[in-house]
């Protein structure tokens, strides 16, 4: 491994989110916020490790290995969100822990917060940590390469140790222009639910935070009660459409721009996530007219934004944690699921559950007729036995490490309920969950030991394990190995 090319291209990436935190940045300094000294000191701090990784960097960019493409993702993210904490810790809002929990739970788009009596705190920290959000939920690394210059072709292994499901989709030959395709439609996105959040009655800060924390697929908030707080049901239907909209696939959404919404049809997964939800809002809606005597519109108001919000968003627009039991396991599957391969969202994602369910499918014909020739299909096609395997794998190591951190969290004196409910939302990235991490709480009660395994599992969640675990192996760090 050529330390000096993983070292030159973090330092750019330290660079750039440098430059990224100059926006709340000049918010502070423009409305004269208390928390103007913490960001500056956290650009310095940021600028000077920039600068000191450059300097002992080297360009060979197009020279990038697997090995190398792997360890740029993986240290990248540690490094980004470490840094990240800064404007919380230098200003004072929180301590180190806390900051990086935060930071880590923003970037991941998590969503699980520490912090209470968000709408006393600058407007500038605010928006820094739904800006978070945003570039964590596109992707750091798919970011920087659509927008930094000589990145090379090479980097597609930073692209694929941090883009997530079962096969990598490119949807343009060359890998820049894809990424600065998917940014654009991002940014559009973003831009439109702005607007429209601001239609809704909400301000410019509220709708513009609001919408980089959708489109992220995040779920912080300005506001304590998070959605809640508005009561406004126009507003609850757009952010439906939008969380939703982020958890489908971005490049399925350029398809259907260059080629029309025929595409749809060809597409499993979509196909399967929107029924999944469908079906998801109708059991709820009808459970909580039976169980709880709430009216039809009510019930279809609160099932609907959930369900939207439990593909990894996390917003609340109603304390879930009330609902009967069969609503909260509907929600408990839904984390599981996440979105589509290609979105913002985490989880296990739709396509490798349809792959999961259509396999034993498959193996359940194979037994009742053994001379029986069976294919797994998938968007048309034949899914190899190669992809099968891995998605078996990867669903068994994403079972594992929920129980796994549930366990961990077990010993802080956590029950085991509500230990699994904390390590499914965390590993699925998605804020929520029920009893003590319920709907209208926080995880700043924690222990030092809980927020501290906890940001491990919410990193593992967001680069799908592999990348991080692969680094913990002392083949990777040899010399004589070459990927």
């Amino acid at each position: 491994m050529d330390l000096r090319i993983v070292y030159y291209i973090l330092g750019r990436l330290v660079v750039a989110e440098t430059a990224i935190m100059l926006i709340p940045f000049f918010i502070s300094l423009y409305n004269g916020e208390e928390c103007t000294a913490g960001f500056a000191a956290a650009l310095a701090i940021c600028a000077l490790v920039g600068i000191e990784l450059r300097l002992h960097g080297r360009v060979r960019v197009e020279r990038l290995t697997m090995r190398e493409g792997v360890a740029i993702t993986g240290i990248g993210w540690i490094l980004a969100t470490s840094l990240g904490m800064l404007p919380y810790l230098c200003g004072g809002y929180l301590g180190l822990l806390d900051a990086l929990f935060e930071s880590i739970s923003g970037f991941t788009g998590t969503g699980a917060t520490v912090m209470e009596k968000l709408s006393s705190l600058p407007s500038a920290i605010l928006f820094w940590r739904m800006m978070t959000h945003w570039f964590g939920g596109l992707g750091i690394i798919v970011i920087f390469i659509a927008l930094l210059p000589q990145t090379g072709q090479s980097t597609i292994y930073m692209y694929n140790a941090e883009t997530t499901g079962p096969t990598r989709e490119r949807v343009l030959p060359r890998l820049r222009d894809m990424t600065k395709t998917l940014f654009q439609m991002y940014m559009i996105f973003t831009v439109t639910a702005t607007v429209i959040y601001m239609l809704c009655g909400l301000s410019l800060m509220e709708a513009s935070t609001h919408a980089l924390s959708t489109i992220g697929t995040g779920g912080f908030s300005t506001y304590d009660d998070s959605a809640m707080h508005f009561d406004n049901v126009p507003l609850e239907a757009w952010m439906t459409f939008f969380m939703i909209l982020a958890g489908g696939n971005f490049g399925l959404y350029y398809r259907i721009w260059r080629k029309g919404p025929g595409v749809i049809r060809h597409n499993t997964e979509f196909k399967a996530y929107i029924g999944l939800e469908l079906v998801a809002m109708l059991l709820i809606a009808v459970n909580l007219v039976q169980a709880m005597g709430v009216s039809p519109a009510e019930a279809i108001r609160y099932a609907s934004f959930q369900v939207g919000s439990i593909s990894t968003t996390g917003f609340v627009s109603t304390d879930f944690d009330q609902w009967p039991g069969f609503s909260k396991g509907v929600l408990l599957l839904l984390m599981v699921c996440g979105g589509c391969a290609g979105s913002t969202a985490s989880g296990v994602k739709v396509s490798r559950m349809v792959l999961l369910v259509k396999n034993a499918w498959a193996v359940v014909h194979q037994k009742l007729s053994p001379r029986r020739v069976v294919e797994v299909r998938m968007n048309g096609g034949k899914v190899d036995e190669d992809t099968l395997l891995r998605v078996g794998q990867f669903f068994f190591l994403y079972i594992f490490c929920i129980v796994f951190f549930a366990l961990l969290l077990t010993l802080d004196g956590v029950s085991i309920f509500d230990s699994l409910g904390i390590s499914m939302t965390v590993m699925g990235n998605v804020g929520p969950a029920f009893g003590v991490a319920g709907a209208t709480c926080t995880y700043a009660g924690a222990s030092v030991f809980a927020k501290s395994i906890l940001c491990v599992e919410m990193l593992l969640g967001r680069l799908e394990m592999f990348t991080l675990l692969v680094m913990l192996s002392p083949d990777f760090w040899q010399k004589g190995n070459r990927w």
